[in-house]
């Protein structure tokens, strides 16, 4: 199976970069699959699971933040606000985000709270997600 380069890149660190052969996106318009030869875009990426395998390699998990994706000439950045891989999670920190984000959406305030709460409760839902697949070697 041929490989691509991808850059995957949080506002903190560089996450990966390297071949890859095959990389799953969550993109505002559901999960995109990428191979080489991928034709060009550009895409929103929105909270969930991103998914890559490198040459000889388990499928790797990571949990992202929003962000963008942008693939062109067989390669692939990846700009996100935060990617955690499931062993980086603190799983009951983010128990804790998710019941603080449920208590805040029962509570009556303004619409922008509402809205944080649910992001909030989104990431931390995401983050136990990708931890229960279990720590990647």
């Amino acid at each position: 199976m041929d490989t691509f380069q991808v850059h995957i890149l949080a506002a903190d660190r560089t996450f990966y970069e390297g071949p890859c052969l095959s990389l799953t996106i969550p993109t505002s318009d559901g999960e995109q699959g990428i191979l080489a030869r991928h034709s060009a875009m550009i895409a929103a990426v929105q909270p969930g699971t991103l998914r890559w395998q490198p040459p000889g390699q388990p499928v790797q998990y990571a949990a992202v933040s929003p962000g963008m994706v942008k693939v062109e000439k067989n390669d692939v950045l990846v700009l996100v606000d935060s990617a955690e891989r499931p062993e980086e999670i603190d799983e009951a920190r983010a128990r804790r985000e998710a019941d603080q984000a449920q208590e805040a959406l029962l509570q009556k305030k303004s619409r922008q709270e509402h809205q944080v709460a649910q992001a909030a409760l989104a990431r931390a839902l995401n983050r136990l997600r990708v931890k229960s697949r279990g720590i990647t070697p």
